[in-house]
């Protein structure tokens, strides 16, 4: 990416994020745009993940918003459906890369030194001035963000298994979405990218639940959302307040095989199903 480009990637990345107002929806409408397909909608819908998961302190949200925006790409450019979720979740797993070696870690209450889970915290993250050091983040990030990105979906060397299985993307099917919005969702397994942190299967819910709400034109982002707390409690009592995939699972998935083969075989089966219920709730 020539150096003109970069430094432009990085302006409109911290406008969008001033803009839009969450690291998960500039870096989903960013990378959206890169591709050459906008969706508002899509985007919006992935506000709650912003904090690591509805302040959770998860994984930051530019890496969530970024994912999905791979997911959809591969969609688009893979027409076999196995192909397409395992190219997501691979690709999103260069992408991760790309955010930790720049970021230091991927974990948002890490890299704000906020506890998202306390209101004096995120009030004190606000009034420090700490936001500006993620939108100096964005900034940094997203043309390396944009390059891992393609680099992850041009890949040749992908392994498809047969039947590829991802937790997010069975929990899409579940709460009744599109192939289009299960692939979207591909690359949040096992923890966004295999890599074991907070769960994707949630992640995925938190973004189904708020995008039929935003469809719906009752969807407005608030810190304190009554509708993702119920999910949030639901996911806590079902996994007895694990949050990460590698603690719930009790193991790292070190391929997409692994993973897919996991799912198959029933695992996180009640989460997902428990999960997929709160789209008519």
């Amino acid at each position: 990416m020539k150096t003109i480009k970069k430094e432009t990637v990085k302006l409109k990345a911290k406008r969008t994020f001033l803009k839009k107002g969450t690291c998960s929806r500039t870096f989903f409408y960013i990378l959206n745009r890169e591709f050459g397909y906008p969706n508002d909608n899509y985007e919006t819908a992935v506000d709650p993940l912003a904090g690591g998961i509805v302040q959770q302190g998860y994984q930051c949200g530019m890496l969530w918003g970024a994912a999905m925006a791979v997911g959809a790409e591969a969609y688009r450019r893979y027409p076999d459906m196995d192909e397409a979720i395992a190219v997501a979740v691979s690709a999103t797993r260069i992408v991760l890369d790309s955010f930790k070696n720049k970021a230091g870690s991927i974990e948002c209450g890490e890299i704000t030194n906020t506890n998202w889970s306390d209101k004096y915290g995120m009030l004190k993250y606000f009034l420090s001035g700490k936001m500006v050091g993620c939108f100096r983040l964005a900034g940094k990030w997203a043309p390396n963000a944009v390059e891992a990105a393609k680099k992850g979906l041009d890949s040749k060397e992908i392994k498809v298994p047969e039947k590829a299985t991802s937790c997010a993307s069975e929990l899409i099917k579940k709460m009744g979405g599109t192939d289009e919005e299960a692939v979207m969702a591909a690359g949040l397994a096992g923890g966004l990218g295999l890599s074991g942190n907070g769960c994707g299967a949630l992640a995925a819910a938190v973004w189904m639940k708020t995008l039929d709400r935003v469809r719906k034109g009752e969807w407005k982002y608030m810190v304190d959302d009554p509708l993702q707390e119920k999910i949030i409690d639901s996911f806590f009592k079902i996994t007895e307040y694990k949050m990460e995939c590698s603690k719930i699972t009790g193991q790292m998935f070190e391929t997409f095989e692994e993973h897919s083969e996991y799912i198959k075989n029933g695992g996180c089966k009640k989460i997902i199903e428990t999960l997929a219920q709160q789209i008519n709730n």
